[in-house]
């Protein structure tokens, strides 16, 4: 009988455990769940099951993959202060499909299934020019320093004070970001410019900053990432929400980019190479041909004179 009624129990605890497993992932929407045991995951090519915690946002670097995949599969994927350093980046080249550790960061070296490679960053971010495959990318440098440049459409009058305020709440809230990482923000309201300068300490590797701005630059642009569609980053000042409508996300490394002339490949070489033999050949031409009309113009000179 106590084996009846303890097998009848372990069942409920079976039937429970798997009604409790949601069948969405709240911090990514293309995530699924099943069970039992609960699990998370999301799909980053043919079969490639990626898991995930549904309860933290997923590393950058999986939200590429998978959006690359969508894409392949014909689903839906997705200035007041300037540079906050000589050396800050902005990510041009778009999404690709990077190689990640298991962890989640991106793989120093990427060369996204070609023979064209490049190093990047901890957020994914080029920062040589690109190379061949014997490009060496030794680590993945840090990015500490992320500067979000917003610009919000018309709305209530606010104060820079309150504006901060409710900026690093939202951040904390949506993006589960820490509120001491806010060391400053900006605001110009005739141009509705808002400069938000996140940054942790170097050699920090418990914040990822790339993952929160790029869960951001998602909700500005309409495309969030969340499960629930209906909110964006909208930060409230004095119970008016204040919506936003641009971004551009500077990223600052722990390291300086590396853009040299050593790091070119072949064919650009080649093609620097082209253009400055023709600016030569340009030069050397009407040098000759100057020189030419200055012989004549004398000849053309002494013959008058001797008539």
């Amino acid at each position: 009988m106590k084996m009846w009624i303890f097998a009848v129990l372990a069942a409920l605890a079976v039937g429970a455990s798997a009604q409790s497993c949601p069948s969405t992932c709240e911090t990514m929407k293309w995530g699924t769940c099943d069970g039992p045991p609960c699990s998370c995951y999301l799909l980053v090519d043919n079969g490639v099951k990626q898991p995930i915690d549904c309860n933290a946002l997923v590393p950058k670097c999986f939200l590429m993959k998978a959006e690359m995949y969508r894409a392949r599969k014909g689903m839906s994927t997705r200035s007041i202060a300037g540079k906050p350093d000589e050396t800050a980046i902005v990510d041009n080249d778009g999404i690709y499909d990077p190689e990640c550790e298991s962890d989640g960061k991106f793989k120093a070296k990427q060369c996204n299934g070609t023979d064209v490679c490049w190093c990047v960053n901890s957020a994914g971010v080029r920062r040589t020019y690109k190379g061949d495959q014997t490009l060496k990318c030794e680590k993945l440098v840090e990015t500490y320093w992320i500067r979000l440049q917003l610009t919000h459409k018309q709305g209530p009058t606010v104060t820079k004070d309150k504006l901060k305020t409710a900026i690093v709440a939202e951040l904390n809230k949506r993006y589960q970001m820490n509120p001491s990482l806010v060391k400053e923000i900006q605001y110009d309201p005739d141009a509705r410019m808002i400069v938000v300068d996140v940054n942790k300490e170097k050699g920090d590797r418990t914040q990822d900053l790339s993952t929160m701005a790029y869960y951001m630059e998602k909700d500005v642009k309409i495309l969030p990432l969340f499960t629930d569609q209906s909110r964006r980053f909208t930060p409230s000042v004095d119970g008016q929400t204040l919506e936003m409508e641009n971004i551009v996300v500077y990223y600052v490394d722990e390291e300086a980019p590396t853009i040299t002339m050593k790091h070119l490949t072949g064919g650009i070489i080649a093609v620097i190479v082209v253009v400055v033999l023709a600016v030569v050949a340009g030069l050397l031409a009407v040098f000759f041909v100057q020189k030419r009309q200055r012989k004549y113009k004398k000849t053309q000179q002494r013959e008058m004179e001797q008539m």
